[in-house]
């Protein structure tokens, strides 16, 4: 499953103990340390905490491929502590009040979406759908605008510039995040076919 918009992937090593990996790993169990901080109000400290993990996504990746350590399991890392992160976020703005729940509905049905595609992928020896540019820009935009919108809210700093610019990068990473979505079930209806 290779195009421009869903390359093939390249990988170093099937180890599973590298030190990318082990960044990828310390970033996944901040997740819910993230998640606790928004909820319990400590809003300032959350949005320090998601810079920090925007680092460590930069970071691995570049040990990565300095250390030519680029794994399966790294590529299947990178793109879960995302999602789990927009998950966290979406769930703790929502408990806080301060994002609406159609919001949180319109993200997490485009991950069931992909979710549904994986069985038709798997029977072509597609293993996890590889990211595409759009998913990272989407994914971008939506680790972007939650600090934002978090802050911009009025039981937050009540930030004006920041909620209205949160909420411009919300919607344009949901839209980018949908595109890709449409892009992996346009491939997947491609493969399907081409398989017949």
């Amino acid at each position: 499953m290779s195009s421009s918009l869903v390359p093939a992937q390249e990988f170093d090593t099937d180890a599973v103990v590298t030190l990318p990996n082990a960044v990828s790993f310390v970033r996944l169990l901040t997740v819910p340390v993230f998640a606790w901080l928004i909820i319990a109000g400590h809003d300032v400290a959350a949005v320090v905490l998601l810079m920090v993990f925007g680092a460590t996504d930069w970071i691995d990746g570049y040990l990565a491929r300095r250390l030519k350590q680029r794994s399966p399991l790294g590529a299947k890392l990178d793109p879960v502590a995302d999602r789990l992160y927009i998950l966290a976020a979406l769930i703790a703005l929502l408990v806080r009040g301060i994002v609406p729940v159609y919001f949180l509905v319109l993200l997490v049905a485009r991950d069931v979406m992909l979710a549904l595609l994986v069985p038709a992928l798997r029977k072509h020896g597609v293993v996890a759908l590889p990211v595409n540019w759009v998913g990272k820009a989407g994914t971008m935009l939506l680790l972007m605008a939650f600090p934002l919108i978090l802050l911009g809210a009025p039981t937050s700093l009540d930030w004006r510039w920041a909620h209205w610019a949160g909420w411009a990068l919300g919607w344009s990473g949901a839209a980018a995040y949908w595109a890709a979505g449409f892009l992996y079930l346009r491939e997947t209806v491609r493969l399907g076919r081409a398989s017949r």
